[in-house]
C-alpha cells in the first residue's frame, strides 16, 4: 500500500481542474500541505460547505447560495434590460467589468450541430420566457465571438426580432475571443458601444 495514495489521489483531482495541469497540481497540494492550517483545513472546510450549498438560479442559470440570485432578486436591476451569455465565467467577467445595471441569461453553452446541442438543450426556451413575461426591452447578446456563439447570437435574434432591441457587444472583443478571459476595461468598452442586430 502506497503511503501517499491520498496525496496521489489529490493531486490527480487538482490536476482535473482548468488551468492546471499535473506539475502544478502537485506544486499547489504540497503548498496546501505545507501550510495545512492556513490553506487545506480551510479549503476542504470550504469545499464540503460550497458542494452542499451551490445551486443554480432557477431564474437566470447564474451560480449562487439560493434558489434566486442575488442580482435576479435586486430591484436596483430592474431596468428592462438581459445580457444573454454563455455561461457563468462570462456572467461573472461581465459583472467584474461593473459596466452592466441589467440582468442576465446564462444559455449554458452554445448551439452546435457537430454535437448535437439544440435550442432545447440550452435555456433558450426559458430566454423567450422571461422575455414575454419580465417587461423585457432589450436583450443584449454578449456571446463568445465563436462560429457556436454567433450561430448562437443569430438563433435568439430570429426568434425574438420584433419583440425587443436587439444588440450585441461591439469594438473591443476579438473575434475567436472568449469573455472570461478579457480584461475588465475591454468588457465595458464593448458594452457600453453595442450595436443593433
Amino acid at each position: 500500500m502506497s503511503s501517499t495514495r491520498d496525496i496521489d489521489a489529490l493531486i490527480e483531482m487538482m490536476a482535473k481542474l482548468p488551468g492546471l495541469g499535473p506539475r502544478s497540481a502537485r506544486r499547489a497540494v504540497l503548498h496546501m500541505i505545507r501550510k495545512r492550517a492556513l490553506l487545506l483545513t480551510p479549503l476542504a472546510d470550504t469545499m464540503q460547505t460550497v458542494a452542499v450549498t451551490a445551486r443554480e438560479c432557477l431564474n437566470c442559470g447564474n451560480v449562487g447560495t439560493a434558489d434566486v440570485c442575488d442580482i435576479c432578486t435586486s430591484p436596483k436591476r430592474e431596468n428592462g434590460e438581459i445580457c444573454v451569455v454563455e455561461d457563468v465565467a462570462d456572467l461573472w467577467a461581465m459583472e467584474r467589468a461593473g459596466g452592466f445595471k441589467g440582468r442576465y441569461h446564462v444559455l449554458g453553452g452554445t448551439l452546435s450541430a457537430l454535437d448535437a446541442i439544440g435550442p432545447d438543450d440550452l435555456r433558450i426556451p426559458r430566454l423567450m420566457d422571461r422575455v414575454a413575461t419580465e417587461e423585457i426591452t432589450e436583450v443584449i447578446l454578449a456571446l463568445n465571438a465563436t462560429i457556436d456563439g454567433q450561430t448562437t447570437a443569430h438563433y435568439i435574434a430570429d426568434q425574438l426580432e420584433g419583440r425587443v432591441t436587439l444588440t450585441s457587444l461591439a469594438q473591443g472583443v476579438p473575434i475567436g475571443g472568449e469573455l472570461d478571459y478579457l480584461d475588465d476595461g475591454t468588457i465595458s468598452a464593448a458594452l457600453k458601444a453595442r450595436k443593433a442586430i
